[in-house]
């Protein structure tokens, strides 16, 4: 199993080699060097899924934040069971 984490572009840094291609992606506020060269279509503002450093795909603002708020309730659904996540 994979888990994909939706973040924000907010910068792209453009290169001849088209999986060279990197940007910066927000994150909640937590900004990380992100390689892009797998969706060479994605532009700033955009949303990206990312796994292990690399966007996998571009998805629309409302899925994204349809999985953010998904995540946030496992979070408190955790954090009221007692349990810490692994």
């Amino acid at each position: 199993m994979c888990l994909a984490i939706p973040g924000k572009i907010i910068k792209i840094y453009e290169t001849e080699n088209q999986m060279d291609l990197c940007g910066d992606v927000s994150f909640a506020g937590i900004v990380k060097r992100v390689q892009l060269g797998y969706v060479p279509e994605a532009r700033v503002g955009d949303y990206v899924n990312v796994h292990v450093g690399f966007a996998i795909n571009v998805i629309d603002e409302q899925e994204a934040k349809k999985t953010l708020d998904a995540f946030k309730k496992v979070e408190h659904s955790m954090a009221h069971s007692g349990r810490k996540p692994s």
